[in-house]
């Protein structure tokens, strides 16, 4: 038996597709040129292109201060990783206090509420001024007085609030039909929790979980207000000392660098719960 061979119609179909990817792709590469090219051509034929070339853009006080700038950096990163799983704990945990019914956990659901609606209403910097100067004013026996610290609780305080709100739109996103069917198993509240609602709710905001923590990541730069070296402490250092501003595209270069990853992963799970959902798996 001999094989499948297309017929001319087929041949010529495939011969205008791939005309047309072709017109598209050349298409879209003009424009893109083109748009490019003028925003670079508008920036560098500017009357003051020279000054900021050399208040931006001077490559003698990148090399400079780019020691100084990793070891910042360093900090970002660490208060990034330290941040990230106690938020994670926190949000779900808050997340499922609010989802809880039983009437002796009313005073802890209430706190739960307040609890997310006040942090989420006070901005991230402001929480940072508050813990690392309000804390340690107190004077609290055994309490440490670090920057670093207080910087980083304030960071999971206030990220938590958004991450538990995320877990619970997971939580109630589970359709009734499953607790149902978990209740008629004589599973108790606690194991449909367990075993049913949460794991299907955990692969449905894991896009918008990594969207918060790309945020945490530029968000630890705010630290650098309570005069915490971190990365852009040490860029605004170095810039005041020798004025000059390129430490701080040096610094947005590197966190950019860490974003972009993030992001793409954030824009692939999406697309694969979307699959996913599509084909009936959750």
């Amino acid at each position: 038996m001999s094989g499948w061979t297309a017929s001319p119609r087929e041949l010529e179909r495939r011969r205008v597709r791939r005309a047309l990817r072709r017109r598209r792709v050349l298409a879209a590469s003009v424009a893109t040129v083109v748009v490019i090219g003028g925003l670079v051509a508008g920036i560098v034929l500017s009357p003051g292109w020279g000054r900021v070339r050399d208040s931006f853009f001077d490559l003698h006080h990148a090399r400079e201060s780019l020691p100084a700038i990793l070891d910042g950096l360093w900090l970002n990163v660490r208060m990034f990783l330290i941040a990230e799983p106690l938020i994670l704990v926190l949000g779900l945990a808050i997340a499922l206090v609010r989802q809880a019914r039983s009437p002796w956990l009313t005073p802890i659901r209430g706190l739960a509420v307040v609890y997310t609606d006040v942090v989420r209403g006070i901005p991230t910097i402001l929480l940072v001024f508050l813990f690392v100067f309000g804390v340690p004013g107190l004077k609290l026996a055994g309490v440490t007085n670090s920057i670093f610290f207080w910087a980083t609780v304030a960071l999971v305080v206030s990220y938590s609030a958004y991450v538990a709100e995320v877990f619970r739109s997971g939580i109630e996103s589970v359709h009734p039909s499953q607790v149902t069917s978990a209740e008629a198993l004589a599973l108790s509240r606690g194991q449909t929790m367990r075993y049913v609602v949460v794991p299907q709710a955990l692969r449905r905001v894991v896009p918008p979980l990594l969207n918060d923590f790309v945020s945490l990541q530029k968000d630890t730069a705010l630290v650098a207000s309570v005069s915490l070296f971190d990365a852009l402490f040490t860029a605004r250092d170095y810039a005041s000392y020798n004025f000059n501003f390129t430490p701080y595209i040096v610094v947005a270069l590197f966190f950019v660098a860490m974003t972009l990853p993030l992001a793409r992963l954030c824009d692939w799970l999406a697309q694969w719960v979307v699959r996913r959902e599509r084909a009936g798996v959750l």
